[in-house]
């Protein structure tokens, strides 16, 4: 409560200043845990449709009542008789929608083989995917019958609040999730997505807590918060009570001269987390994401910061970048995947192991296939076919805890290193979330959207490192 009475007064000053003036989400997957701040949150724009009785619902959210009420079969029916001959039009972070349907288009067949469909999936670059969305939503009918998204921060302000993106959570999905599509909270994840923290093991530096990657010396490769906004979701989803008391808890664990190196930055904050309305550890969150902005090298992608760790030239480095990198990594004699240690992986490490963020699906407001979109949204939660454009790689999670045992299953990420490379036995969505194992900080929508504006503002004006 007392973060939002802060956010209303500074909007409220704003918006003051601003009249005087005048005169911008394979293994044991499932439904992240929504963080406390929901509780206090205010009712979406984009939720309200879920309370409204459904004799008086209409349009896009009537179709997705009936929809959310119906299996996949019956939704394919659906949608065979409404695209039957058209043209399908997807935009998404991920280019693998791309992938997923001819899959789907091959799944209509086999309920009526006259059955076709063109197709296009688009991917606009540098986050201007939430700009096209806006623009489609004003025509009458759009273009676009759904979207695969990322940033779970500007989906809850600039999609759902406005009521431009529309949430259907299918009937088996719901069921395989131990719920129903009235009673789950949430926009529907496709997967969880990781970035972890790593290091290249050919020197004689060690990370085995999650303040040595801030510690004096240290500059991690990371995809700066300017460039890719879940990194900055991920900061501000430190300061949410339970991740802010796993960092207290990994410094109660360093020794004293790290100790008495953080110290002063730690008390330096106190005042801040007390005026941004943290909670008890709120100064330990802000000592962290203060000494890791002023000391991150930033990198423009994750592929290149993989290829600089795995060289054996690197010594020394670390990085936070996306798990699944590791699977296209070329082996040469310069050049491993055991130059480089996962740093939760390893025995003794201590706290935050990385942060997990969704790729969720959505129809939009004014789809012109709302069932065909159903169908595939349907189709790639609830099948490990639907899934399998994301699922072949480790570090993607489907939220669906069926089709992630069939991808478990066909691809065995939890032996994905062969007994050759151990960096790439990925240990499953369970164990990377779990308290005292891989410690994953997952992205809640609402609370980031929630601090966006006073922890997000905050961390918008630290110094950020510059290489000499």
């Amino acid at each position: 409560m007392k973060k939002k009475l802060l956010a209303t007064l500074l909007t409220c000053s704003l918006v003051v200043t601003g009249l005087t003036a005048c005169g911008d989400a394979a293994q044991g997957g499932g439904v992240a845990a929504p963080a406390d701040a929901k509780a206090d949150a205010p009712a979406a724009v984009g939720e309200e449709a879920a309370d409204v009785p459904e004799e008086e619902l209409e349009g896009i959210d009537l179709i997705i009542k009936e929809a959310e009420g119906m299996t996949m079969e019956e939704l394919a029916k659906k949608a065979i008789e409404e695209s039957n001959g058209k043209t399908f039009y997807g935009v998404g972070n991920s280019s693998r929608g791309k992938s997923a349907l001819p899959t789907f288009i091959e799944y209509l067949q086999s309920i009526d083989s006259n059955y076709t469909m063109e197709f296009e999936w688009q991917q606009p670059k540098n986050n201007k995917i939430f700009e096209q969305l806006t623009s489609d939503s004003l025509k009458s009918e759009g273009t676009f019958a759904m979207t695969l998204i990322q940033d779970g921060n500007q989906i809850q302000s600039k999609m759902v609040d406005t009521g431009i993106l529309k949430t259907f959570i299918p009937k088996e999905w719901a069921e395989a999730n131990g719920t129903s599509a009235d009673d789950f909270e949430g926009f529907l994840p496709l997967q969880t997505l990781n970035k972890v923290f790593m290091y290249n093991s050919t020197g004689d530096a060690k990370f085995t807590n999650c303040w040595d990657f801030v510690y004096e010396g240290s500059h991690p490769l990371f995809m700066g918060v300017d460039s890719e906004i879940v990194g900055k979701n991920f900061l501000m989803m430190l300061t949410e009570d339970k991740y802010a008391g796993w960092l207290k808890d990994a410094y109660d664990k360093l020794d004293a001269t790290k100790k008495a190196y953080f110290e002063p930055t730690i008390q330096a904050m106190q005042a801040d987390a007390q005026d941004l309305g943290l909670g008890a550890n709120g100064a330990y969150a802000l000592a962290w994401i203060k000494l890791w902005v002023n000391s991150y090298n930033e990198q423009t992608d994750d592929g290149p910061i993989c290829n600089t760790l795995v060289d054996a030239s690197a010594k020394d480095q670390s990085g936070l970048l996306v798990y699944s990198k590791l699977r296209s990594v070329e082996e040469s004699k310069s050049v491993s995947v055991n130059n480089i240690k996962v740093a939760a992986y390893e025995d003794g490490y201590t706290g935050i192991g990385g942060y997990g963020y969704c790729h969720y699906l959505f129809l939009t407001k004014n789809s012109p296939l709302p069932w065909t979109a159903c169908a595939f949204i349907a189709y790639m939660t609830n099948t490990a076919e639907g899934f399998d454009a994301w699922g072949k790689d480790m570090g993607g999670y489907s939220a669906n805890p069926t089709v992630a045992k069939a991808i478990e299953e066909k691809y065995h990420h939890s032996q994905g290193g062969a007994g050759e490379f151990p960096a790439k036995d990925d240990r499953g969505y369970d164990w990377w979330t779990a308290e005292g194992k891989g410690e994953l900080v997952l992205e809640d929508p609402i609370y980031c959207a929630d601090v966006s504006f006073t922890v997000g503002s905050w961390i918008d004006v630290l110094d950020h490192y510059t290489p000499e």
